[in-house]
């Protein structure tokens, strides 16, 4: 007969600090994932946050809202909100840019708000090669709230909230500045990029997960073109872009590579995420169906990423939208390359 050791409950102060030791393992692995940079599935229609050197170059001015919610399966879905904005100043050398972002925990209350200042340069090599190099300076800030939380010094015998907590709760918020510098080579069918972000490696706190890391960027991709036509300053395009990137943060690696498709409104496009590479742990692989619409003065945007193989998490993947106003005068556009004053736009696929 197998012995049976009696069930003593635990003392409730002990119950409390077990509770708080679990959540302060739970806030620092939140607080290490804070140490990565948010990502977007559709990259060139949120460009600024992939590099500084596409402020300007797209259109005279324009803003751009991102919304995008992982794992919405959960209770504690990863949250991203996105807004950036670009102006070229006439000379069309110059352009600045501000980008807004919040990321959002729901499960325990953490919050990262980042507000950028961005400045490009653009400059003409030769007869049909530009190049871009901008720079961007942040302002970040993470917390972590306990507000939704009820500690049992809280509670009354009758299980009413008497107040807050006396408890000490850990990660105090952390503010800190970063520095980010990108470069963009291009042509009408092709263009690379390069951007770092973090290079001074701001401090997180003790707390958190030390530093940030420096964030690392390559992209490229190249544009053959089908048709190109210009009617009633309408610009109409069918094209194909298959496109390349990697990023690493730290010992965080990724790599995908994507195929899209313009006819002149609609653009779709599907992104595969998690390429192995050499010396790194196998990512989980991940698709992401992306489709998006081009009117005149607006562009919006809608991606699934669809999780692949045995690595599921079963967490309901990402959805992504992404609304863009803009203004491009495409008269004085072309008076302005005709007169060698402009700079062609870069022929990555964005909308």
């Amino acid at each position: 007969m197998p012995l049976e050791w009696p069930m003593m409950p635990l003392p409730p102060m002990l119950c409390l600090r077990l509770l708080l030791a679990t959540m302060s393992l739970w806030a620092a692995s939140v607080a290490s994932a804070g140490a990565q940079d948010l990502y977007f599935s559709q990259p060139y229609a949120t460009r600024l946050q992939l590099n500084p050197a596409f402020t300007g170059l797209q259109h005279d001015y324009g803003i751009t809202l991102a919304y995008r919610d992982q794992f919405p399966s959960l209770a504690g879905s990863f949250q991203s909100s996105h807004l950036g904005a670009d102006y070229r100043f006439n000379e069309q050398r110059s352009a600045v840019g501000v980008v807004l972002n919040l990321d959002r925990l729901g499960a325990i209350g953490y919050t990262r708000l980042e507000a950028a200042a961005l400045y490009a340069y653009h400059a003409r090599l030769s007869a049909g090669v530009y190049l871009s190099g901008g720079a961007q300076v942040t302002y970040g800030n993470q917390r972590i709230s306990y507000s939704n939380l009820v500690f049992g010094d809280q509670l009354s015998d009758e299980g009413i909230t008497t107040g807050p907590t006396s408890e000490a709760v850990p990660f105090d918020p952390v503010h800190y500045l970063s520095v980010g510098l990108g470069g963009l080579l291009y042509t009408k069918n092709a263009w690379v990029g390069l951007s770092t972000y973090h290079l001074n490696r701001p401090n997180l706190g003790t707390q958190a997960a030390g530093t940030l890391p420096t964030r690392f960027t390559f992209t490229t991709g190249v544009k053959h073109f089908f048709s190109e036509t210009t009617v009633k300053q309408h610009y109409r395009e069918a094209s194909i872009s298959p496109t390349l990137a990697y990023t690493r943060q730290g010992r965080s690696q990724r790599a995908e590579a994507g195929i899209y498709g313009t006819i002149t409104p609609l653009t779709v496009g599907l992104v595969y995420r998690g390429i192995p590479l050499p010396g790194a742990p196998r990512p989980a692989a991940v698709l992401t169906t992306i489709v998006g619409v081009q009117m005149p003065g607006f562009r919006v945007g809608y991606s699934y990423d669809a999780e692949l193989g045995r690595r599921k998490l079963g967490a309901g993947g990402a959805h992504e939208i992404v609304l863009t106003l803009e203004q491009v005068d495409v008269l004085a556009a072309a008076r302005r390359r005709i007169s060698r004053k402009n700079y062609r736009l870069v022929p990555c696929p964005y909308f």
